[in-house]
Formats: C-alpha cells, sequence, structure tokens
C-alpha cells in the first residue's frame, strides 16, 4: 500500500499506509501508537508530533487546498534581452 499524507482542512496531517516510519531530527524512530495515525500541525498537541485533537479548541485555521502542478512560466515577449 502506498503511503498517503492527507492534510486534513482545519487538523492534522493524516497519515496512512503500513510501511511509514517516523523518525526525529536524530533519527531516533517513534513508536506509531496505532495506523492510521495524525501529525499535529496547530502546534497545541500536548503528544507533538502527534495530533491530540488541540486544533478543534485552539481556533487552528488551515484551509489552503494544494495548488495543483506548476505551470511554466510565459514565454518572454518576442525581441526581449533577458
Amino acid at each position: 500500500m502506498t503511503t498517503t499524507i492527507k492534510v486534513r482542512e482545519n487538523g492534522s496531517l493524516l497519515v496512512e499506509g503500513e510501511d511509514v516510519k517516523l523518525v526525529d531530527w536524530t533519527g531516533a524512530e517513534y513508536v506509531v501508537p496505532k495506523k492510521p495515525f495524525s501529525l499535529c500541525r496547530c502546534g497545541q498537541s500536548q503528544q507533538k508530533p502527534f495530533c491530540d485533537g488541540a486544533h478543534k479548541t485552539c481556533g487552528f485555521v488551515g484551509s489552503e487546498g494544494a495548488p495543483g502542478p506548476k505551470a511554466s512560466p510565459p514565454a518572454p515577449p518576442e525581441g526581449t534581452v533577458l
């Protein structure tokens, strides 16, 4: 199964997949309590990096959607020197 990280509207990052390993900046592995699991995005969780639902009471807003593929920049007008 492919690992998927889903950005939840005004909420956590939902990590789905069986072959997932979560490590800190030193390479030490976190014990993942269950799968799928959620990672904190609001910064208020008492169980960081895992989500504890604090985003529901702290007023966290994170509703931006994926931008989609990036378009190539437009070509400069003919005769333009760069």
